[in-house]
């Protein structure tokens, strides 16, 4: 039996995709976080948390968008005329936070620094606000004739869109949260605590409301997890995001430093695999399969070739750099600038 290889780079720029919104995702929430936060010491050891690592996490971002335009290059084609607008955003906010991140430590005066703060903050804002309008826009569907975007240019601004903007901005507040309470300790530590606290109850309300939108989008959706037997097979997702949620508020009660950021890992991949249940086979809802939307075979192949060699290489790098720079970031440290 002959592998498929379209089957197996889904699997890939699936997973490429997971790990930027993970890995980015808690560098973009402590941006998000920096208006809660307004002492100069604090602000500087937030970033140093995130200092030597941020940049290498956006790799994933260039793997998953590289392979979706080598390997499903009329789903690349359809989806990016439909996301002009948000994606473009999204990059320019990248690079906008990218050139404040460095340049706040090279600031000649105070009010210059909170300048770039204020910028650092809402890069973050944007760029993730950008990527939950895509997401939201994905869901809902684009429209395509004759393998062809076929919509307007306001299609992906709707209340759905907008909505799942906001949350994933909370989701990303959380996880910088967390990833606060892991690196650093004293006041802001307990600052982190109380903002992780709120911040859950805001991603769990989120969870609740776009899973109760989604039924509501699609009668697809509705058949993939309220019908008889699919509701049985998915009923395990949100038993462990409830699963989680309890953990993750233990924890916090408990005073643990690592527990709060897995959990916040877990509900984000718990609400990534119900995306997948809800829009599997399909890249570009409703129409677009991944098989219809896959290059050649051949093609396939002499990517994968290299994409063996590359992932491996890219895991084991980043394994090796959050290795090196484990543990806590103490205040008053010099920092990676």
């Amino acid at each position: 039996m002959s592998l498929d290889l379209t089957l197996i780079w889904a699997f890939l720029i699936a997973t490429a995709v997971f790990l930027y919104v993970v890995m980015d995702g808690f560098d973009l929430g402590v941006g998000i976080l920096f208006p809660a936060v307004r002492g100069k010491a604090d602000r500087d050891l937030m970033v140093n948390t995130v200092a030597p690592v941020w940049d290498g996490n956006e790799t994933w971002l260039i793997l998953g968008g590289g392979g979706l335009f080598a390997v499903f290059p009329l789903a690349y084609a359809t989806i990016l005329p439909a996301l002009y607008m948000p994606l473009i955003l999204m990059l320019l906010a990248l690079v906008f936070r990218g050139v404040a991140f460095e340049m706040r430590f090279r600031a000649a005066t105070l009010r210059s620094q909170r300048a770039w703060d204020r910028s650092f903050s809402w890069g973050s804002y944007v760029a993730t606000f950008c990527q939950g309008i895509c997401l939201g826009a994905l869901v809902q569907g684009i429209r395509v004739e004759g393998r062809a975007y076929a919509g307007g240019w306001w299609d992906w601004l709707t209340p759905f869109s907008v909505l799942t903007g906001i949350a994933l901005v909370g989701g990303y507040g959380l996880l910088g949260a967390c990833w606060l309470i892991w690196k650093t300790e004293g006041e802001l530590q307990l600052r982190a605590y109380r903002l992780a606290r709120q911040l859950g109850f805001v991603t769990l309300a989120a969870i609740a409301i776009v899973s109760a939108a989604m039924p509501i989008l699609s009668d697809a959706f509705r058949a993939r997890w309220l019908s008889w037997p699919n509701i049985a097979l998915a009923a395990p997702v949100p038993a462990l995001v409830a699963v989680l949620a309890w953990r993750f508020f233990v924890a916090l009660e408990r005073r643990a430093e690592v527990t709060p950021f897995l959990c916040a890992l877990g509900l984000f991949l718990m609400s990534y695999i119900g995306l997948g249940i809800s829009l599997w086979p399909m890249i570009v809802p409703p129409a677009i399969s991944i098989w219809d939307a896959a290059t050649h075979p051949s093609s396939q192949a002499f990517l994968l070739a290299g994409a063996v060699v590359l992932v491996p290489m890219i895991l084991v790098y980043t394994a090796y750099v959050y290795w090196l720079f484990r543990g806590k970031v103490a205040a008053g440290a010099p920092g990676y600038h």
